[in-house]
């Protein structure tokens, strides 16, 4: 069963993280998908590639020590509606401290129908993908599409990534495959890209 916690809504400490990071890429690399957390350029990126409305929100998967989501933060996405979900106990206990009024979910991304509150489903603007996919066999790939598409139908998700090619086989997914930004001012230089279900 999944934890959910709300962020602390006093004022936001310090971001830190990277020595959390560090210990985690060390105990599982593949998990974490690069050595250094995500770069502020990048996290611009991101932020400017959300869409929502309304009273939807953000959902981002695999958030980390929380460098994306501070991002979207800054770009505008109001802390109620950001809801970020990290499989990883110990980081999700830190997103939980650095993000003031962020709903912080302790869940697997790959069974988000029962991650994500039912209220939410059917709620989500935009979902943002941290996990390094591309390592992953095709059945575990298209089991992350479908975890998106059951509470976040026809919308897709946002995949960043260090290939610049399309780290997924989109066409075997049943996916339409954009890359919508590309920064050199990421280690490694990294690209977003937009899938979709196709037709």
């Amino acid at each position: 069963m999944s934890g959910i916690t709300l962020g602390d809504r006093s004022a936001p400490r310090p971001a830190g993280g990277f020595s959390l990071f560090l210990r985690r890429w060390m105990a599982n690399p593949l998990q974490m998908g690069s050595v250094v957390p995500s770069s502020p350029a990048l996290g611009r990126r991101v932020a400017a590639l959300v869409e929502r409305q309304g009273d939807e929100v953000v959902v981002e998967l695999g958030a980390g020590t929380g460098a994306i989501s501070r991002a979207l933060l800054a770009g505008g996405v109001p802390p109620e509606r950001l809801v970020v979900v990290e499989i990883v106990p110990e980081m999700a206990r830190h997103l939980a401290r650095s993000l003031p009024g962020v709903t912080v979910i302790e869940g697997d991304a790959f069974a988000l129908s029962e991650a994500l509150p039912a209220a939410l489903h059917g709620k989500v603007g935009t979902a943002i993908c941290g996990i390094p996919l591309v390592l992953l066999p095709t059945e575990q790939q298209r089991r992350f599409v479908a975890a998106v598409e059951s509470v976040a139908p026809g919308r897709g998700f946002l995949l960043y990534t260090y290939c610049a090619t399309s780290p997924l086989p989109y066409r075997k997914l049943g996916l339409t495959a954009r890359r919508e930004a590309w920064t050199p001012l990421n280690l490694p230089p990294a690209s977003v890209w937009r899938y979709r279900p196709a037709g």
